[in-house]
């Protein structure tokens, strides 16, 4: 049932005075065949023009965005009726090499509350199947957007591909110092020449803590997407075919049209336009850790005080206003980051250290 203009059929039913199971009995009586056959037709088409990528929230938000009411079950039924349920995933492969002695760089992603675009990049490298070789595939999203800023397709996992998509990144996007480059560990991110990239624009790097991906969770569901809706439904020739659907996947699919659930069912450059007109403020940083954030990382910090009792709303582990993440230089940062195991009493001296620069 299609709204008629902006009015919803309770609304409706209230200046008619009639009640709202009468509308329903009504029009099923009159015309069942012929509002099911809209209503089917409409799913046919939304699931085939998105290549059975859709299931049935997104379908169910689709057809809502078109004016059609229709409950989530009813769709999924139509779905399984008509063999047009979305395509399953595999099973996902780890491909980081943390096995290394460069340099590792505190986790400064995990402290940042975004407000805006470019204050926050999460990159990431998966490996992708062809008929006769693996290829490898490297992302840059803008964690705020999910908007995928930068990628490269290649054959091997050399630090170039990674830096490729970074330069990609770079160029399509205006943004200023302090943005933060958040990764796993993987040697590509670590080297050297990577390294000296982001320090160059002055982009803050910034590391997960072995075996917790949870800061770069929106790259990792990007990459499962991407091979559940497009790698797993296709079959390609060679790297060119491969490197073609990307292209169209990614830049005029994905960032433009799909709907994700994380944004309030908007495509990523969508909801970049819809956000545009507010003015942001920059993203907030908190220096002060509660002592569960710390669990996994061993006993926090004993500097010999008893713990004080904070007030219910505010946590120590935040300040009040936020400290932004320009606070801390990217080189302020990068001193306190020690190859192998940083102690916690150096990252307390670091946040002492960017505290007094902000006062």
């Amino acid at each position: 049932m299609r709204l008629q203009g902006s009015l919803s059929v309770e609304r409706m039913c209230q200046l008619a005075g009639v009640s709202r199971a009468s509308f329903y009995r009504s029009l099923r009586e009159h015309s069942p065949a012929e509002e099911d056959m809209e209503v089917r037709s409409a799913i046919q088409e939304i699931a085939l023009e998105h290549r059975r990528r859709y299931g049935s929230r997104r379908i169910t938000r689709e057809l809502r965005r078109r004016g059609m009411m229709v409950n989530r079950k009813r769709v999924a039924r139509i779905l399984r009726e008509d063999h047009l349920l979305a395509i399953q995933p595999r099973t996902f492969v780890v491909t980081t090499d943390s096995d290394h002695e460069l340099e590792v760089y505190l986790n400064v992603a995990s402290r940042m509350k975004l407000t805006g675009i470019n204050q926050l990049w999460v990159a990431d490298i998966t490996y992708l199947r062809l008929k006769a070789e693996f290829v490898y595939l490297a992302v840059i999203l803008d964690a705020w957007s999910r908007k995928v800023v930068g990628w490269e397709l290649g054959q091997t996992l050399a630090a170039r591909l990674p830096l490729a998509a970074l330069e990609q990144a770079i160029a399509e996007r205006q943004f200023a110092p302090g943005l933060v480059h958040h990764s796993d560990r993987g040697v590509q991110y670590a080297s050297g020449e990577y390294v000296r990239t982001l320090n160059k624009y002055g982009i803050i790097p910034s590391m997960s803590r072995p075996a917790n991906p949870y800061d770069n969770a929106s790259c990792e569901s990007f990459l499962k997407t991407l091979k559940r809706e497009e790698i797993y439904a296709n079959e390609y020739h060679n790297l060119e075919h491969l490197r073609a659907n990307l292209e169209e996947f990614i830049e005029r699919y994905y960032n433009r049209l799909r709907l994700h659930s994380a944004l309030g069912y908007q495509s990523p450059e969508e909801f970049e336009r819809t956000a545009a007109a507010s003015s942001v403020a920059g993203a907030t940083m908190s220096f002060f850790r509660h002592k569960e954030i710390y669990r996994s990382d061993g006993d926090s910090l004993n500097i010999g005080k008893p713990a004080e009792t904070g007030s219910p709303d505010h946590r120590f582990d935040e300040s009040p206003a936020g400290y932004s993440s320009a606070s801390c230089t990217p080189a302020l940062l990068a001193s306190a980051s020690p190859a192998g195991n940083d102690t916690k009493q150096e990252q307390f001296v670091l946040e002492v250290k960017c505290i007094k620069q902000q006062v």
